[in-house]
C-alpha cells in the first residue's frame, strides 16, 4: 500500500487526470450530470495547462524550448471551442507521457557511500608511550601515528618505520603492492600490509590524497554533462507547423473550431512519447545483458561518444598478476628455480609469492618442505630446503644480502622477485598483468561502431603500459597518472568537442567516470564507489559488454528517431486532412491516440536485437 502511495505522489499529474476523467466519465453517462463533469473537465485543462505553462516559462529562461506551448495551445483551443472530452483525452495523455519520460530519466542519486564508507574516521596518535585515538580531522602536519596491520592510511605522511609495504590500488589502480622504506611518502587512502608501522604527518586529512578523491567525484557530480530531451530538438518547427496550418484553415474557413480540430491531431504526443518508450525498452534489453544503465540519458550520450578511455588494471586487463616468464642464470634450470623459489614463498601471504606458488602447483611442481623459513615484510624471504639456502625478494634485497653475481641481473622492473641459492645468485622469475581476452576484439569493435579514438589511463609504469596498450590495441596510451590526472586527460579531450566514455573499477577511478560524458564501471569485480559514480555499471567481468553497451545505445536512438518522424508524419497528414473540416476534434483526439499506439510498439522494438 505504501508503494502505491509513493506511486501516486510521484506522478500526481496522470493520477488526478485519470481519476478526474473516469469520475467525470460516471457522472455524464450514469448520472447524466454533465454540467458538472463538464466544469471538472474544464478545471482539470486549466489546471494542467497552468503547470505546463510555468514548465514551459523555466524552460525558456534556461534557453531552450519544448513542445509544451502546442500541447497548452491544443487544451485552451478545445476548452475554448467546448470540445471537452476532447480536452480530457488530450490531458490524460499529455500526462501519461510525462510520467513515462519521467520514470525513463529517473535516476537514483549518486552518492559515495563506498568512498565515505572506507574512509578512515579514527587516527592511532603516539604521544610519548602512550598511543590514542583521535578523529581524522584532528590530525596535523607532523602528528606520530600508528597505522595497524590492514588498516587505511588517515592522511598524507611519510614512513618512519624501516620498510612496509602499501597497497595503492585505491589511488593508482595498479594491483600490485608497494614497498617503502623509511622516509618515503605515503598517500593517503594507501592500505597498509601485515605489519603495524609509525608515520609522521605531512598534512591534514582535508588536504591529503583520499579526501581529493571524494571531493573530485562531488566537483564533477554537481557539473554534469548537459543533455536536451530529445523530444526538444524537433519542438520548434513541428509547432511552426502545426500553427500554420491550424492558423490557415480558421482563415480559410472562418471557424475557430477548425483551429481546435488542427491542433488536437497536432498534439505532441509521439514526440514525448517515443523516446522515453524507446529508451526503456534499450536500458531493458541492456539490463538483460547484465548491463545497467542508471539514466535514460546516457543511452543518447553512449550511441555519440566518439573517444573511449579505459583504466588498465582490472578493465583491459584481468587484474591478477601470474608469472610471465622465468629466466635461470647459467647452472639452473627453469623447473629448478620454480621449485625452489616456490618452496620458499609457500607459507607467505605476499601477492607475488601467492601467484608464485599457484603457478608451480598448477605446473605440478612438488613444493618441498622448508624450514628456517623468516620472512623480512617488504622485502623477501630466507628459508632452507634440503640442504640449500634459499633467498628470494626484491632486487635491494638481494644486494644488502650481498649475492654473488647479482650485478649481471636486469633489475628494470618491479614486478619480479630474485633468487639466490647458497649465496649464489640464481635467476629471476618476472610477473605480469594479463590482458583480457576480449580486449583487443572490444577495442576494434568500437572502432567499427563509429569509435575514433581508444585510449588508455593508468597509474602504471609507462613501459607496463605501453606493452599493454599495444596487445589490446589502443590508440593512446597515458601512464603514472594520479586520479587527479586522468580526470585533467578527460576534461582535455572533452574541450575538443568530443565526448567521452570512461571504462574503469576502482575506487581511483570515480572521479574520472563521474567527470566523463558518459561513466562506465566494471561492477562484478570493481569497487562500490567507482560503481556508484558510474552511469552504467556493468555486472559481468566481461569488457565485451562495453561494445554491447554501444550498439544498444546506437539502436535504442536509432528506433526513438524513427517513432519520432513517424508520428510527425503521420500528425501532419492528419492536420492537413483536419484543415479541411474531415476530422472533428473527438475524432481527431481518438485518431491521435492510434498515432500513439503506432509510435508505442515502434518504439518498444528497441528491445529487440
Amino acid at each position: 500500500m505504501k508503494r502505491i502511495l509513493d506511486i501516486a505522489r510521484e506522478y500526481w499529474k496522470f493520477v488526478l487526470a485519470i481519476t478526474i476523467g473516469v469520475s467525470a466519465l460516471i457522472l455524464n453517462f450514469i448520472f447524466k450530470q454533465d454540467i458538472i463533469s463538464d466544469w471538472m473537465i474544464r478545471g482539470l485543462g486549466v489546471f494542467v495547462a497552468f503547470f505546463m505553462l510555468i514548465d514551459m516559462i523555466k524552460t525558456l529562461r534556461e534557453g531552450s524550448y519544448g513542445v509544451d506551448i502546442l500541447a497548452i495551445t491544443a487544451i485552451g483551443a478545445t476548452i475554448a471551442v467546448g470540445e471537452l472530452w476532447a480536452t480530457l483525452i488530450v490531458v490524460i495523455m499529455l500526462t501519461g507521457g510525462e510520467t513515462l519520460e519521467d520514470f525513463a530519466a529517473r535516476r537514483a542519486k549518486r552518492e559515495l557511500k563506498g568512498l565515505l564508507d572506507r574512509a578512515p574516521q579514527i587516527a592511532h596518535i603516539i604521544r610519548g608511550e602512550k598511543i590514542s585515538d583521535i578523529k581524522v580531522s584532528s590530525v596535523k602536519p607532523e602528528d606520530i601515528l600508528l597505522i595497524k596491520p590492514h588498516e587505511v592510511v588517515p592522511v598524507d605522511c611519510v614512513l618512519l618505520s624501516d620498510t612496509a609495504e602499501f597497497d595503492e590500488s585505491s589511488l593508482t589502480g595498479e594491483s600490485l603492492p608497494v614497498a617503502k622504506k623509511s622516509g618515503d611518502a605515503i598517500m593517503s587512502g594507501s592500505l597498509n600490509g601485515n605489519e603495524a608501522v609509525k608515520v609522521r604527518a605531512t598534512a591534514t586529512s582535508k588536504n591529503s590524497q583520499y579526501e581529493q578523491i571524494i571531493t573530485l567525484v562531488r566537483e564533477a557530480e554537481s557539473q554534469p554533462a548537459p543533455f536536451v530531451r530529445l523530444a526538444d530538438r524537433y519542438a520548434v518547427p513541428f509547432t511552426i507547423i502545426s500553427y500554420v496550418i491550424a492558423g490557415s484553415a480558421w482563415i480559410i474557413s472562418g471557424d475557430p473550431v477548425r483551429f481546435a480540430e488542427v491542433l488536437v491531431v497536432a498534439s505532441p504526443c509521439p514526440l514525448i512519447l517515443a523516446p522515453p518508450i524507446a529508451i526503456v525498452s534499450g536500458m531493458s534489453r541492456a539490463s538483460k545483458n547484465g548491463i545497467i544503465v542508471k539514466n535514460g540519458a546516457v543511452m543518447e550520450r553512449m550511441s555519440k561518444v566518439n573517444i573511449m578511455t579505459f583504466d588498465k588494471t582490472g578493465t583491459l586487463t584481468h587484474g591478477d598478476v601470474v608469472v610471465d616468464k622465468i629466466v635461470p642464470t647459467d647452472g639452473f634450470t627453469d623447473s629448478e628455480l620454480l621449485r625452489l623459489a616456490a618452496s620458499a614463498e609457500v607459507n607467505s601471504s605476499h601477492i607475488l609469492a601467492t601467484s608464485l606458488v599457484k603457478y608451480a602447483t598448477d605446473k605440478g611442481t612438488k613444493i618441498a618442505p622448508s624450514k628456517n623459513v623468516r620472512e623480512i615484510t617488504g622485502d623477501g624471504v630466507f628459508a632452507t630446503v634440503g640442504s640449500k639456502k634459499i633467498i628470494v625478494g626484491r632486487a635491494d634485497f638481494l644486494i644488502k644480502n650481498k649475492i654473488k653475481d647479482f650485478e649481471k641481473s636486469d633489475k628494470s622492473t618491479n614486478t619480479a622477485i630474485f633468487v639466490a641459492i647458497n649465496g649464489k645468485y640464481a635467476g629471476a622469475i618476472y610477473f605480469a598483468d594479463q590482458i583480457r581476452a576480449e580486449s583487443k576484439k572490444t577495442l576494434r569493435a568500437l572502432k567499427d561502431m563509429g569509435i575514433i579514438k581508444n585510449v588508455m589511463l593508468t597509474g602504471d609504469r609507462r613501459d607496463t603500459a605501453e606493452k599493454i596498450g599495444k596487445l589490446a590495441g589502443v590508440d593512446k596510451v597515458y601512464s603514472e597518472l594520479l586520479p587527479k590526472d586522468k580526470v585533467d586527460v578527460v576534461r582535455s579531450l572533452g574541450e575538443q568537442q568530443e565526448l567521452i566514455a570512461m571504462v574503469g573499477d576502482g575506487i581511483n577511478d570515480a572521479p574520472v567516470l563521474a567527470a566523463a560524458d558518459v561513466g562506465i564501471a566494471m561492477g562484478a569485480r570493481g569497487s562500490t564507489a567507482a560503481s556508484e559514480s558510474a552511469d552504467v555499471v556493468i555486472m559481468l567481468d566481461d569488457l565485451s559488454r562495453v561494445s554491447l553497451l554501444r550498439k544498444i545505445s546506437r539502436r535504442t536512438i536509432r528506433v526513438a528517431l524513427q517513432s519520432v518522424w513517424r508520428g510527425i508524419g503521420l500528425c501532419i497528414v492528419l492536420m492537413i486532412i483536419a484543415a479541411f473540416g474531415f476530422i472533428p476534434a473527438l475524432i481527431g483526439a481518438f485518431l491521435q491516440e492510434l498515432i500513439d499506439i503506432t509510435v508505442i510498439f515502434n518504439a518498444l522494438r528497441a528491445n529487440k536485437e
